[in-house]
């Protein structure tokens, strides 16, 4: 299969390219720069150059591919326009592959985000419990949003409807559901920056709200089983731990770094305080199942979990 690939270059596209490569797959990733370029053509994979702002070339790709996987955005929309803009972006996008890739039955995995059924973003105090109250499934719809969630995260839950929707339109189109941690071996915690420049490990108030995180690699290979046998229509849970409470997060990186943890009150959190712009999502439970797509799929997270991935000395490096 000759599978075109979008944020080719980024932490998960320089796993997603080599697993499908040596699953005997033909990769062409895009490139914006020469840099990005060199790095695609160091993955073993075929070139293209251009960005996502061309939506035409994007559609000439996908339509020359036999499948696509989409995990690159235009960050810098973050700067100018925010969420709203990110999310304008990513629904163009998707729809442009979508009307390329419309009754040929070939596959269009896109990257999504585990915490999109739960209710972050809606109105209300932060620190307010935010959650399903159970395991996230990957049968639970993304959450509709509305006016009141404009410039929220929940407002660009629009893009994975519309993936999952483009099954109507002969695509075999599907979601992974990544969550907020994906680590590896070259990877970055930003908890552990954080603990660095305040001397110590903060957690929000009792720290029983949980996390999930899987392996990069793991993550890579459920991109990969999505492509080539995930039927249409469907979202797939990328979770390795379904859900670690933060405040056992934040006891082990304290425990590697030697410095004590803390519990943010959550008056605290109304103001940038100790989390600063992860003030508003660090309060949020995500516990989510990964049943369906390890039936579904057969995929089989190998790699080590989380916590045990922190003994690795590249975290917290000498010195």
């Amino acid at each position: 299969m000759h599978v075109f690939v979008t944020g080719a270059t980024g932490h998960v596209g320089s796993y997603v390219i080599p697993d499908l490569i040596a699953a005997g797959h033909e990769v062409t990733g895009l490139a914006r720069s020469d840099k990005s370029a060199g790095a695609v053509s160091a993955l073993g994979a075929n070139v293209r150059r251009g960005d996502l702002a061309d939506l035409e070339a994007l559609k000439a790709a996908a339509a020359g591919s036999d499948g696509v996987i989409h995990l690159g955005y235009r960050a810098e929309l973050l700067g100018s326009g925010g969420i709203v803009a990110l999310r304008d972006s990513e629904l163009s996008i998707v729809l442009a592959f979508g009307e390329a890739l419309a009754g040929t039955g070939k596959p269009l995995v896109v990257a999504g985000s585990i915490a999109t059924p739960t209710n972050v973003g809606r109105a209300g105090r932060i620190g307010a419990p935010v959650s399903l109250g159970r395991p996230a499934t990957e049968d639970d719809p993304a959450l509709p949003s509305g006016p009141m969630d404009e410039g929220t995260l929940v407002s660009r839950n629009v893009v994975e409807s519309t993936v999952v929707g483009l099954a109507e339109r002969g695509v075999r189109s599907s979601v992974v559901r990544i969550p907020l941690i994906v680590h590896s071996s070259t990877g970055r915690l930003q908890m552990i920056g954080l603990a660095k420049e305040k001397g110590s490990v903060g957690y929000p108030g009792e720290g029983k709200n949980r996390w999930p995180a899987v392996h990069v690699r793991d993550l890579a290979s459920l991109f990969r089983l999505a492509l080539e046998k995930g039927p249409a229509g469907r979202t797939w849970h990328a979770v390795g731990d379904e859900g670690i409470p933060f405040r056992d997060l934040a006891e082990a990186v304290a425990a590697r770094m030697g410095l004590p943890t803390v519990s943010i009150p959550a008056d605290e959190l109304m103001v940038p305080g100790y989390f600063g712009s992860m003030s508003a999502v660090v309060t949020g439970d995500f516990p989510a199942s990964n049943a369906v797509t390890r039936q579904a799929l057969g995929w089989e997270p190998v790699q080590p979990g989380l916590l045990e991935n922190l003994d690795s000395g590249h975290y917290f490096p000498a010195g």
